[in-house]
């Protein structure tokens, strides 16, 4: 595993006058945005600043052009087709589509939802409510030792009465290895269910073939892959988004209006009813290029190495403990110091230059299962270097040193 890479140099915001000496390690919660990106938002709004599909002058008709071109970069990206790419505001509104447009019209009392306690809120709160309203029973993989998800632990709870399965590729908490999704799909469908991926944490950092992963949905957002905040998507396979009803109502996902009933458009327009994010598309289909252009397999090298060595520089510090598989595992790595709360640690980090994340992660079964309220953790991605790791961990001793004076 090689995968070296070091694009501060693209980022603004790491390479200016407040970002020089700044430790950027929260790319789970958020990505920076490389000067490309920030270019073509800031072009569409001054050149090219018009509703989509609605006017038939060429200023609408450039806009609208560059929409779509952004969703087929999105859908190439993936290796998806374009009309399986609905455009949402992120991972979230993705999932809930699914939990309301497909789970309410599909699920019934009997029927199984199957997912984990190291699910993202996003990605539990909206089952909860599907099987709250449809009667269906809500089932949990059960976790490994570590409190990460097998693919072995989900192939022995799909039941016959297994209607969806909901799982997170990569742990936003723990940063596992991602799930083999194949083999998930496959033993799924034996059984007549779907399944849908979280990629909030994986389509960002490695090569992604939904079509290979034969899931039936994929959700992410467009922040935390380089793209501007406010666009996510939500992949869907063709047949199954045409025999969905729409999840929102309103302006150009209507074919015809009477005033008692109307007809929708295909998808994925159906889905996207009003204004739909326009800039924001357009800034994740060149952020989607700009990904490509350094290689998806090179990014996924790049943020294992830096999360493995993460991992095992603080697992030296003695009363320090990491979170999540030994050994191999992506750039995510939660952690806690012996008798300091983790937004202590933050706190400290930030004051010698260091970003890092702390708090439950919107994961608070995940926290309960770990033993712990909270946990720091430290992420990363393309613009960081071991530099960094070697920063974190110094700023790890220091906190430690520091907070263990303080108690004597």
């Amino acid at each position: 595993m090689s995968g070296r890479i070091d694009r501060r140099q693209d980022f603004p915001l790491l390479v200016g006058p407040e970002g020089a000496e700044l430790t950027y390690l929260d790319s789970a919660a958020t990505a920076q945005k490389p000067e490309v990106v920030l270019a073509a938002l800031a072009h569409y709004y001054r050149y090219d600043n018009a509703n989509v599909y609605r006017g038939v002058y060429s200023l609408a008709a450039r806009a609208t052009a560059a929409f779509e071109a952004a969703r087929e970069k999105v859908a190439r990206f993936i290796h998806a087709d374009p009309d399986e790419v609905v455009f949402t505001r992120g991972t979230t509104e993705s999932i809930n589509m699914v939990a309301w447009a497909w789970a309410r019209a599909e699920l019934k009392p009997g029927d199984e939802i199957l997912t984990s306690e190291a699910e993202h809120h996003s990605n539990l709160v909206p089952w909860q409510e599907a099987a709250r309203a449809t009667g269906a029973e809500l089932r949990f993989v059960p976790l490994s030792e570590d409190k990460t998800v097998s693919v072995d632990s989900v192939l022995g709870a799909i039941s016959q009465r297994t209607r969806i399965v909901a799982l997170a590729q990569v742990s936003n908490v723990l940063g596992n290895l991602p799930l083999e999704v194949a083999r998930i799909s496959e033993a799924a469908h034996r059984v007549g269910a779907v399944v849908l991926i979280d990629g909030a944490q994986s389509v960002p950092h490695l090569p992604i073939d939904v079509h290979a992963m034969d899931a039936d949905f994929v959700a992410f957002s467009g922040h935390k892959m380089m793209g501007p905040t406010g666009i996510g998507v939500l992949y869907g396979k063709r047949q199954i988004l045409a025999a969905m009803a729409p999840f929102h109502f309103g302006g150009e996902m209507i074919s015809h209006v009477d005033p008692e009933v109307s007809t929708y458009k295909d998808a994925p327009q159906k889905f996207e009813g009003g204004t739909p994010p326009i800039a924001q598309a357009i800034g994740l289909g060149v952020a989607c290029d700009y990904l490509s252009g350094l290689d998806m397999a090179q990014v996924m090298a790049h943020d294992r190495r830096l999360g493995e060595l993460a991992a095992s520089r603080l697992r030296e510090v003695p009363g320090v403990h990491v979170y999540g598989p030994r050994g191999d595992r992506m750039g995510v790595v939660s952690f806690n110091l012996d008798g300091v709360h983790a937004h202590d640690v933050a706190t400290a980090l930030d004051q010698q230059g260091i970003c890092v994340r702390a708090g439950h992660h919107c994961c608070q079964p995940l926290m309960r299962q770990l033993g712990v309220a909270a946990t720091a953790r430290a992420s990363f991605y393309a613009y960081n270097t071991e530099q960094d790791v070697d920063k974190l961990t110094a700023g790890v001793l220091s906190t430690m040193e520091f907070f263990h004076h303080v108690a004597r």
